[in-house]
């Protein structure tokens, strides 16, 4: 391909993107297909010779459009929604084509020095104090693992890196029942062990971790000869929207010199409405580590996590690494990789540029405040349904429920609607039972394709009942 065949390619694919949003509503979310239809639709083999783009797009369209879920659909309410409004799209088609690695300052100097500033500008939305700097990871995933090993360095004296774990104790690391399974996965991969994980009891209407049982456990802990290294806190947690009391935890915290990392994925991006703040983000500026999604709820395309640090020195002492290679001469500057696990590191700030100032914290502050009223909107009318229970109240835009039944009939009732393909939604557990969870927060969803929950949920078990 040459660089005109290019710019005719990059056109006709910028038409088809614009014509596949704006039909996305005659589509299923889900696709109807099963296990390996799609790959016996591949070749066996890769081809000896280059093929005509006009085939490979017709092959793109036939198979490969046929077997996926449409995460851009405004009636996507399952998981949380990863959205791709389209000025982060626009960015990240001008990321690709530059297609720089980010790694060093000197790799890309405009590239980390916008990171820089995007941080602090997100910083400020989300009211958080001065002084909080941070960097854009991938994804949460790799913030709290971040966040664990700066605990587990810091627990033993920054020596884990050098010396292994041998001979350190116990580590133990503290979170709530409700917390995301990447806090596990942490715990595995930083070395610590699943066991090592204590996971407290939640009380309260928003599933909040017990602080009392909380320093229980930690004083269980110091008895027992164990090593306490840190708490994971969340504001918004998947299952249900368990968030803290940051508060209490962190005077917990305090009392025991404990790195505090909290996880707000998804409802961090609410905070940039003022008003949901001293409900959910009270006392947040006392936690070491912080970490939001943007390519969740505020429309950046996937990937872009961004993590706030009170002070980033922990984490550079236990993840920085500077063979003669990476140095930097000259005046001192900052290379975003010694923040991170990844040497390698991709242009993300762009499509956060691009998108706040397209539209603006006021542009995006409606519409995270229209889901959360929507949602509101959309648990009353599921609760007037004959025989129906709402499970968990609405947080912030996530909410449970269940059908008459048992736990086979929730299953039942789930599959059956995303067979249907006008909405999708997806099953959890709370309390020791199965749930339905609807979680608003697509773009682009109208109230419309809210209440079509509502409509769906009651002709589809008029149909199986």
């Amino acid at each position: 391909m040459n660089w005109d065949e290019y710019a005719d390619w990059g056109k006709h694919i910028a038409d088809w993107g614009a014509q596949y949003h704006k039909t996305l509503r005659d589509r299923p979310v889900r696709p109807a297909t099963r296990p390996g239809e799609i790959a016996a639709q591949l070749a066996t083999a890769p081809p000896m010779k280059g093929e005509d783009m006009s085939a490979i797009m017709a092959d793109f369209e036939a198979i490969v459009m046929s077997g996926m879920t449409h995460w851009q659909h405004p009636r996507f309410f399952a998981y949380f929604p990863a959205n791709a409004a389209p000025p982060s799209m626009l960015a990240e088609q001008l990321v690709n084509t530059v297609a720089a690695q980010c790694m060093l300052w000197q790799t890309s100097p405009a590239a980390t020095e916008l990171e820089g500033v995007m941080v602090d500008w997100l910083r400020q939305a989300l009211g958080l104090a001065e002084g909080f700097t941070g960097v854009i990871q991938d994804s949460a995933s790799s913030a709290t693992l971040s966040a664990v090993l700066t605990m587990r360095e810091r627990a033993t004296g920054y020596s884990g890196n050098r010396e292994g774990l041998s001979g350190k104790g116990h580590l133990r690391i503290y979170c709530s029942q409700e917390v995301h399974s990447s806090i596990d996965r942490a715990c595995w991969v930083a070395g610590i062990g699943q066991d090592n994980l204590v996971k407290i009891a939640t009380t309260g209407p928003r599933h909040g971790m017990d602080p009392a049982a909380l320093e229980e456990a930690i004083k269980a802990d110091l008895t027992a000869g164990h090593n306490p290294a840190g708490i994971i806190a969340i504001t918004g947690g998947t299952g249900v929207g368990g968030s803290d009391a940051l508060g209490p935890v962190l005077r917990v915290a305090r009392a025991y010199d404990l790195y505090t990392h909290l996880d707000a994925a998804w409802a961090g991006s609410a905070m940039i409405c003022p008003e949901f703040r001293d409900a959910f983000w009270a006392d947040v500026d006392g936690c070491d580590s912080i970490v939001f999604n943007p390519h969740k709820w505020l429309g950046a395309q996937f990937d872009c996590s961004v993590q706030f640090l009170r002070d980033a020195t922990p984490q550079l002492n236990t993840l920085k690494i500077e063979p003669e290679y990476l140095k930097t001469s000259g005046e001192a500057v900052t290379n975003y990789s010694e923040w991170t696990i990844p040497l390698g590191r991709r242009f993300r700030a762009l499509k956060l540029w691009f998108l706040l100032r397209s539209y603006g914290l006021e542009g995006l502050q409606a519409r995270i405040r229209n889901h959360v009223a929507w949602a509101g909107e959309l648990c009353e009318a599921i609760r007037a349904l004959d025989g129906f229970e709402i499970t968990t109240e609405p947080i912030l835009s996530l909410f449970s429920f269940r059908c008459p039944g048992g736990d086979a009939d929730q299953q039942r009732l789930v599959d059956a609607i995303n067979v249907d393909g006008r909405i999708y939604l997806t099953q959890g557990a709370f309390d020791g039972r199965k749930i339905i969870r609807v979680q608003v927060g697509q773009f682009d969803c109208t109230r419309a394709d809210v209440m079509a929950v509502h409509h769906v949920v009651q002709e589809v078990w008029e149909q199986i009942k």
